[in-house]
């Protein structure tokens, strides 16, 4: 018994568990890979529940956007979401980040809530406001100032690999419906 013991917890420090071990075995070296400025607890938009991005979706590659929902890449958000449905299959994971930073956000998160949710449809993850750009920015949208740039204006896009590391950064005039964009989620995937 002794032995086996040594001989899981050997596995485990050296993060080899493989495809047989336990789920909770491998589920160890994955969650240690996901990128500290993910490893965040945020709340959900309209909602109590809390999503962390590490324990939700580590592992996969993600689109990351800053929304607001009087703005005029508002209808954006019909294009997220046909992108949420054509890749969530090969990985994709999309993640709404509902900011005011622009003044653009409604003050009621009820509101905020119905213009994603029952005028637009969405059905990827969204979170509720916060701070997307300067000093006071979230960790997350901290990260990928400092890997590319801040977001400028409501809608701007991140392709964020597996690893953490932006492979790419669309500002807010990139529809998700371009081929531009499309491609550059293609090579992601």
């Amino acid at each position: 018994m002794k032995a086996i013991a040594a001989a899981i917890t050997a596995t485990l420090l050296l993060g080899i568990a493989g495809p047989s071990a336990p789920p909770s075995m491998a589920a160890a070296p994955q969650a240690q890979s996901c990128p500290a400025f993910l490893d965040h607890d945020f709340r959900k938009l309209h909602s109590s529940q809390m999503v962390n991005l590490c324990k939700a979706f580590a592992g996969k590659p993600m689109l990351i956007v800053n929304t607001a929902s009087h703005c005029g890449f508002t209808p954006q958000f019909k294009g997220l979401e046909a992108v949420h449905e054509q890749y969530k299959g090969k990985g994709l994971v999309v993640v709404g980040f509902s900011s005011d930073d622009f003044n653009q956000e409604a003050k009621d998160e009820a509101k905020v809530a119905e213009t994603c949710f029952v005028n637009f449809g969405v059905t990827f993850t969204m979170l509720a406001p916060q701070k997307v750009k300067g000093p006071g920015a979230n960790p997350v949208f901290r990260e990928l100032a400092k890997q590319t740039e801040a977001p400028s204006w409501n809608f701007n896009k991140y392709l964020v690999a597996a690893d953490g590391r932006v492979l790419k950064h669309f500002g807010s005039r990139v529809a998700p419906d371009s081929a531009e964009f499309r491609a550059a989620v293609e090579q992601l995937l």
